[in-house]
């Protein structure tokens, strides 16, 4: 499976970014996908997850109201609706896929991970 971010860019706070995940493989299996982002000097943390169909979803509390993550098996694509941008959202962007089917917040139970897509927010 390889999976390619993009989306990224460089915006104002307050902005909205809209981050996209393509995959090459069928999307539509039993496995959920998420979102992570590590800032200059930080470890990578979790944002957002999604389970395999769709149906729940899992947020960091620091992105929560403000984040929304989806994805449509259909075309093999994991979206990630940024609003309400901050500086400290400033960071790379990584897609991944799990190894289990819920959304999971453990960056351990994901496989695959996507390049990165850089998100910079300026104050």
């Amino acid at each position: 499976v390889q999976l390619q971010a993009s989306g990224g860019g460089l915006v104002q706070a307050g902005a909205s970014l809209r981050l996209s995940c393509a995959s090459s493989k069928r999307t539509s299996s039993n496995n959920a996908m998420g979102w992570f982002r590590q800032a200059p000097g930080k470890e990578r943390e979790f944002v957002a997850a999604i389970s395999w169909n769709g149906v729940s979803t899992n947020y960091a509390d620091s992105v929560k109201g403000r984040f929304t993550i989806s994805r449509d098996n259909a075309k093999n694509a994991l979206y990630l609706q940024m609003n309400s941008l901050k500086p400290e959202d400033t960071a790379v962007y990584y897609c991944a896929t799990s190894i289990t089917s819920q959304a999971s917040r453990t960056t351990n139970t994901y496989r695959y991970w996507g390049q990165g897509t850089q998100v910079t927010v300026s104050s």
